[in-house]
């Protein structure tokens, strides 16, 4: 017990950012579809506040349990959230459509492997801007 204790502290940060990911994907799926289903919405429209709501929960993970974030103030925290929201959004652009585009269209890889593969490109990426860009400590 105490050698997973020890791997567990040694690793939180990646071991959190994993589970807080899955469940910012949980929210995400829930979401759209809540709104789609209950709510009638149209399914682009359903989409995009699914994106929205999941980032605000993943900022909120993110922040409390993963990179333990000790800004205190309406303006750092508006900063910090802000610039959390435009690291999702690169990488939504860079790799959920110019990668994919890019794959599947010009490449002719199979969409479904490509999007595995560019959630793989995500998270690491998503990973990294938050560790030194947004979290730094």
């Amino acid at each position: 017990m105490e050698k997973v204790k020890e791997i567990y502290h040694k690793y939180k940060e990646m071991i959190t950012y994993v589970i807080f990911g899955g469940l910012t994907t949980v929210v995400n799926i829930i979401t759209y579809l809540l709104l789609t289903k209950i709510g009638k919405l149209d399914m682009l429209i359903s989409n995009i506040l699914a994106w929205c709501i999941s980032v605000l929960f993943a900022y909120v993970t993110n922040r409390i349990f993963v990179f333990e974030s000790k800004k205190k103030g309406f303006k750092p925290i508006a900063l910090e959230m802000i610039s959390f929201y435009i690291a999702r959004i690169v990488s939504l652009i860079c790799c959920d459509i110019v990668l994919f585009y890019l794959m599947v269209e010009i490449c002719h890889i199979n969409d479904v492997i490509t999007k595995l593969i560019l959630q793989v490109v995500v998270i690491v990426m998503n990973y990294v801007l938050s560790k030194f860009m947004i979290f730094k400590k």
